[in-house]
């Protein structure tokens, strides 16, 4: 991006410095803008104008979020320039938790898993517009085309027959759940830690509505692998540092069960190469479970 485009972004455009950040899945490009006054730094993100009204959501999410005070990065202009969209956020100073946080002690781990699980409480509070349909009938239509594409597709599980059982038995459980706001894709890839500390969550861009359980997941693929004293902090933290019930494991159980039939068949579509590395993930947390025969997974001590 060349520093002409800079300057035209009238907030920006007397800045002492722009650094890109080569990080992340996004198609975003993303810059760190350093300013004149004092050590200020706001990031920026630039991205193709067809994508312009479906941030202008996102940046709307993210004013929502300053109503409950959580701690994510704060939107601060949205726009359009030399036929590029922009927006301006807050730059949360730190680190990627998923590089930094193997490196603390499990006290630290598990403190900063207690401050996620609190964040994530604060945003569950926004309800689902009213337009958007029920939990249960988005996640029963989409799991029902996963499972045909599974059973029609080359790769298959062990003991799948199992996992499906399991899904069959509970999937009514969904019918009950509310339709609040889901980040979507909460773990340690989009918490930055800085001094050893939680210090934010970022990338709302894949947001959703639904079951709030069901943000758990992301703890049974990804988060356990890289720290089991933050995926327990994270769970305790969200109930207040209370254990929480019988209905959140069922629940968490099913989710991960659902997950394994979307898992490959979202693999098989855009990253086929890494098929046999998503089949390890899922294999990792079948033992977990036990193929579902049990709901606390393994870990979770």
């Amino acid at each position: 991006m060349s520093k002409t485009l800079v300057k035209q972004i009238p907030l920006i455009s007397n800045c002492k410095e722009v650094i890109e950040v080569k990080k992340g899945f996004s198609t975003d490009e993303k810059y760190v803008i350093h300013m004149h006054d004092g050590n200020k730094k706001l990031l920026l993100r630039m991205f193709n104008l067809e994508e312009l009204e479906l941030k202008k959501t996102e940046y709307s999410i993210m004013e929502r979020m300053q109503d409950y005070n959580v701690t994510c990065s704060q939107p601060i202009s949205i726009g359009e320039v030399a036929n590029r969209g922009y927006m301006i956020t807050s730059y949360i100073e730190g680190n990627d938790a998923e590089d930094e946080i193997s490196k603390y002690s499990d006290q630290e781990q598990y403190n900063i898993g207690i401050d996620a699980g609190k964040e994530l409480r604060k945003m569950h509070q926004l309800s689902a517009p009213d337009y958007i349909s029920s939990w249960y009938s988005r996640k029963v239509e989409k799991h029902k085309k996963y499972i045909d594409a599974y059973l029609a597709c080359e790769v298959k599980v062990k003991n799948d027959h199992k996992i499906i059982n399991f899904i069959n038995e509970n999937i009514h459980l969904m019918k009950l759940r509310p339709n609040l706001f889901q980040h979507d894709d909460f773990h340690l890839g989009n918490i930055i830690v800085n001094n050893k500390e939680f210090a934010g969550v970022i990338d709302f861009n894949r947001y959703d509505w639904g079951d709030p359980i069901h943000e758990f997941l992301k703890i049974g693929i990804f988060s356990r692998e890289v720290s089991i004293p933050f995926s327990i902090g994270q769970i305790r933290g969200y109930y207040n540092n209370k254990e929480p019930d019988e209905d959140f494991w069922r629940l968490y159980s099913l989710y991960l069960a659902m997950c394994v039939f979307s898992t490959i068949i979202w693999t098989l579509k855009t990253i086929p190469n890494n098929i046999n590395e998503m089949l390890d993930k899922v294999y990792t947390y079948l033992e977990d479970h036990d193929y579902f025969s049990r709901l606390k997974p393994k870990w979770y001590q």
